[in-house]
């Protein structure tokens, strides 16, 4: 009797446990993850095996291994998978399914939401997530629209929405324009992208006010410029929100000198996550924002030794796939961003 006691409080406190385990959300951009096949519809030359960077099955092969020990170190760390990773860079359905396919990474039973955007190059952004813990409802890509351009191609803004526990998410993965001719040159576009992102956040909203929304991607932009802070109103002390309101808890990362990138010896945070006040208070629901374990900010930065250049003219750099055409089997020149949500 007393056996079966203990082993029934066993069960009964390792379940326990489990529910209150956070959920992890991820954003990474994977850094042309490109396959070795001709797309005649896509600038995606470069990456063939007769293209510049002379792309193979061999670079192909290990540009997902790297992947998948980066997703996987990630999932290791709270000893659970992500239930939403957000990606971009990736050229098809094909390179998507190979990368959940791999053997570190099939255990988390993956699927994908993707579709095939406007994009020159072919790139788009996509979702991976875990079927038992979000219910999907449903997903979307929505067109990125620029009036003053009408013929600008570029990624799809991709939506998905659904259940976490019961409780309504709105998903957002999108890479905004870069800033080719130069960052005021190009800001239009990437403030046009904010305004659409917002705008889809405020229509989810109103529709259901208990929607709670997580906006990410590579925003080509810090988290501390105009187009986060001004433009779709991100703000950054989660204590002033009121209903309504979006919080990036990546601006004060910034500020404190963090980033996800490096250009000219100086660091970047253009990887950004940006949420709904109800999901970063839990006004609504029982499900909220949480700080990882000893950490004074709301989002986190996944880097580890291995995901650094150790030498040369990039040194401290992340340790990307290229440098030029010369193939360094590095992972991307992004890192990945993540945060938890708890109850």
């Amino acid at each position: 009797m007393k056996r079966l006691l203990f082993t029934t409080l066993f069960v009964v406190a390792f379940i326990a446990c489990f529910a209150q385990m956070p959920h992890k959300v991820v954003f990474y951009n994977l850094e042309n993850l490109f396959d070795t096949i001709n797309d005649p519809e896509t600038h995606d030359e470069e990456f063939l095996p007769d293209g510049a960077k002379k792309w193979n099955t061999y670079k192909y092969q290990a540009k997902l291994s790297n992947m998948e020990r980066v997703l996987f170190d990630i999932a290791r760390q709270d000893k659970a998978f992500p239930v939403v990773i957000g990606v971009s860079e990736v050229e098809n359905r094909l390179v998507l399914e190979d990368l959940a396919s791999q053997p570190k990474l099939k255990h988390g039973n993956y699927r994908i939401v993707h579709f095939d955007s406007p994009d020159a190059r072919g790139v788009d952004c996509a979702f991976f997530y875990r079927p038992d813990v979000f219910k999907l409802e449903g997903s979307k890509a929505e067109k990125f629209h620029l009036p003053e351009m009408p013929n600008f191609r570029t990624r799809d803004l991709v939506t998905m929405w659904g259940t976490i526990e019961g409780e309504p998410f709105f998903f957002l993965v999108s890479h905004w324009p870069s800033r080719l001719g130069g960052k005021e040159a190009s800001a239009f576009k990437r403030n046009a992208a904010a305004a659409q992102c917002r705008a889809i956040a405020d229509s989810v909203r109103k529709i259901n006010p208990a929607t709670k929304v997580v906006i990410m991607g590579d925003f080509n932009d810090d988290a501390t410029d105009k187009s986060v802070t001004e433009i779709m109103g991100a703000k950054p002390n989660i204590k002033k929100l009121e209903q309504g309101d979006l919080f990036c808890p990546f601006i004060d990362m910034l500020k404190a000198g963090y980033g996800t990138l490096a250009y000219q010896d100086s660091w970047n945070l253009f990887d950004i996550m940006v949420v709904s006040e109800n999901l970063a208070t839990g006004s609504t629901g029982s499900l909220k924002l949480k700080k990882a374990e000893g950490s004074k900010f709301y989002g986190n930065i996944f880097r580890r030794d291995y995901m650094i250049q150790k030498e040369g003219q990039y040194k401290g750099y992340p340790l990307r796939s290229f440098v030029g055409n010369n193939f360094q089997n590095g992972f991307a020149d992004h890192f990945p961003v993540y945060i938890y949500i708890t109850k």
